[in-house]
């Protein structure tokens, strides 16, 4: 599994416009098979700047598959107008350096 962060740092567009964006965009994610999931959060100290992470099968899966299949045209239309606030886009491999507390 490979994580995606996509960062935002929002100067044209207000927070509401990206995420609504998204929201257009997320049913392009969830029907492809590559994506196993995302989280698209903002910055409570600056609410312009939001983050947006994917779970991937793998980086080769996300470039030549998901960019290279059918969801990712719709994907990109609704995201378009936001690509030149994008600050960083990079694969991530997890650590095993993790901890999470689970309600029970």
């Amino acid at each position: 599994m490979i994580v995606e962060y996509i960062r935002y740092e929002l100067k044209t567009h207000q927070p509401s416009e990206l995420v609504d964006a998204y929201r257009l965009a997320a049913p392009h994610l969830e029907a492809a098979p590559q994506c196993h999931g995302y989280e698209l959060s903002h910055c409570v100290e600056e609410p312009s700047s939001l983050t947006l992470r994917i779970l991937w099968t793998s980086t080769e899966d996300h470039l030549q598959g998901f960019r290279k299949g059918p969801h990712f045209p719709p994907f990109l239309a609704a995201i378009r107008p936001f690509i030149g606030e994008i600050a960083e886009m990079r694969h991530y491999a997890p650590t095993d350096v993790a901890w999470s507390r689970t309600e029970g």
